[in-house]
């Protein structure tokens, strides 16, 4: 993960103060996963799900699952987190509906991913102004989509207050934020 997103999300968690349970769809064994942020330090219980791997860091677990069908209660997490693992997620919506499904009322559900959007300055040449980059194609285990801010705000934090949707870097990556009705 890159350090600006890591960044990202942790300045975007912070002000929350998450003290209860944490899952993170896509977790990885690595340092920079998102379970590993200083944002979540003083969560009780951090929980990661990937489709290809398991294992155990520090103070969480990785549990291999299909987050399509996540299994666990209705509103069991008080936050639920996710990077770079919805463009490769052929069946996406499922999984959101599983990340909204799991958070409790008033939780907070974090996502990014590489999308699309307006290059502030090529929309100040005419011919480039509707012009967008993207990320690369990076296929593991496969590479099916990218997102906009307004699919951000429209389809994958529909059903939350949203807090914030963010485009850092070129090529854009989005972060948005928000919290369960």
């Amino acid at each position: 993960m890159h350090r600006k997103v890591y960044r990202t999300f942790n300045k975007l968690l912070s002000p929350y103060n998450i003290t209860g349970k944490v899952l993170e769809i896509g977790a990885t064994l690595t340092e920079d996963t998102l379970l590993t942020l200083p944002a979540l330090s003083r969560a009780s219980f951090k929980l990661g799900v990937n489709l290809l791997i398991e294992g155990k860091r520090g103070d969480f677990e990785i549990i291999k699952g299909n987050a399509n069908s996540l299994p666990f209660d209705d509103e069991e997490f008080d936050c639920v987190i996710s990077n770079a693992t919805l463009e490769h997620d052929k069946y996406f919506w499922k999984t959101c509906d599983e990340m909204k499904r799991v958070l409790k009322k008033g939780g907070i559900l974090a996502v990014g991913f590489p999308g699309f959007a307006h290059n502030p300055i090529l929309r100040r040449i005419p011919l480039l102004k509707s012009f967008t980059f993207t990320y690369r194609v990076h296929n593991a285990p496969g590479d099916y989509y990218r997102f906009s801010p307004q699919a951000m705000r429209e389809v994958i934090l529909e059903g939350t207050e949203v807090q914030a949707v963010k485009v850092i870097m070129q090529p854009p990556r989005i972060i948005g934020i928000g919290i369960k009705k």
